[in-house]
């Protein structure tokens, strides 16, 4: 059973509580999540969230829209994924993270038909990136998360779902899908105060004409108000991965 798994949790550190912030009248997990159900194919649609207290509204959310919920631990993110996917039986499992309330719906269905349609193990779009930050999308086997669940050490490979597989390319298939052009440069994704605004003014441009919207009518926006990218383009891409890994550094002492 084809599904995708959405990770969130309320204990952000950049800028906390952030998939609860509100967009044109939506927490930013609802928005994620009716994005997700827009998407073609998918037979479930899992919230997978921590145990602690304080992410009983994000099930909250999840049920009124009615999804599932895994609840699991909090630091180790791929246990978390792992444990849901077995418990719901699924594969492939498509991985979403709740801080892209920019997702778009045909760009995640682009990546599981790459998948479908050749012999992978893992297919994204963000290895290397040409879609912005905030468009990520990654499929894979539920085979392929045993092995990296049974094997990932690293505290960087237990909270980043994935890393495990970027380490070790060799042992996995991976495909990768890109953009017509390469939009590396522009940022999508929910992190800190400045990410916020400018997505809250991209919702306030688009969403009212079609609240799903994409990244087509996106780049026709910035086109038309190239000041907007100005907004957070001072932000590095993947900073919490880059805190993760100077955090191993100091575990592997």
């Amino acid at each position: 059973m084809i599904g995708a798994i959405i990770q969130a949790r309320t204990a952000s550190t950049r800028l906390p509580q952030k998939v609860i912030k509100k967009i044109e009248g939506k927490t930013v997990l609802e928005q994620v999540i009716l994005r997700v159900k827009k998407v073609k194919g998918l037979e479930r649609i899992i919230l997978a969230t921590t145990n602690k207290r304080e992410d009983d509204i994000l099930e909250s959310i999840a049920k009124k829209l009615n999804i599932s919920v895994f609840r699991g631990s909090e630091n180790d993110v791929l246990d978390r994924y792992y444990q849901a996917a077995k418990l719901f039986k699924i594969d492939p499992v498509v991985r979403i993270t709740a801080d892209c309330p920019l997702l778009d719906p045909k760009v995640v269905e682009k990546v599981i038909d790459f998948y479908l349609k050749g012999n992978y193990d893992y297919v994204s779009n963000a290895r290397p990136p040409t879609f912005p930050d905030g468009l990520d999308v990654e499929i894979f086997s539920f085979k392929t998360l045993k092995k990296t669940w049974k094997e990932a050490k690293l505290p960087s490979e237990r909270e980043h779902v994935t890393a495990y597989i970027g380490n070790h390319p060799k042992m996995f298939r991976i495909g990768n899908v890109t953009a017509k052009k390469d939009f590396n440069y522009l940022r999508l994704v929910l992190d800190e105060k400045e990410d916020l605004i400018l997505i809250r003014k991209i919702y306030k441009e688009l969403y009212d004409k079609n609240p799903f919207f994409g990244l087509e009518d996106i780049l026709r926006l910035f086109k038309k108000k190239p000041e907007l990218i100005k907004i957070n383009q001072q932000i590095k891409r993947n900073e919490g991965y880059l805190k993760s890994l100077k955090e191993d550094k100091i575990y592997e002492k």
